[in-house]
């Protein structure tokens, strides 16, 4: 849990930094600015960004019941921001599992990507993509039931 909140942490306080020097420099304007842009880079590449996650098992169960895709996701990952963003309000008919609280999910994703945790992996009817275009994507989550 801890680690998915690294980077937006460390973006924080160096925005908090970078700001403090240009209120120290004269700057007020300036570092209000930059600190908003930190900030905003922390948001987005914090776990609150994505829906909620749950577990590999219960994902592929809830699949298996429903027909909608697993997403297995790790914060901080450009490309699932990327995903994540281009499905919109979408995103939330997906199951999500990230890989960095579910050793399952991760082990999962390494299992079907040569030993490597390369996200996101979709998992659509059993048969895993690694980094799908997100216009496909939202296609198979059209044809779910």
């Amino acid at each position: 849990m801890m680690r998915a909140w690294i980077l937006p942490m460390v973006l924080v306080l160096c925005g908090s930094i970078a700001a403090t020097g240009l209120v120290f420099a004269g700057s007020q304007g300036a570092a209000a600015a930059l600190l908003l842009v930190f900030l905003l880079l922390a948001g987005v590449n914090s776990p609150l960004v994505f829906p909620r996650s749950i577990g590999a098992r219960e994902a592929q169960q809830r699949s298996t019941v429903d027909g909608r895709p697993v997403v297995f996701w790790r914060p901080g990952c450009t490309y699932c921001l990327r995903l994540r963003i281009r499905l919109g309000r979408n995103a939330s008919r997906l199951h999500w599992v990230d890989i960095w609280r579910d050793p399952a999910g991760a082990a999962a994703v390494r299992e079907v990507n040569d030993g490597n945790e390369t996200v996101p992996t979709v998992v659509v009817d059993g048969r895993s993509h690694t980094n799908p275009d997100p216009a496909w994507v939202r296609s198979r989550l059209s044809r779910s039931r």
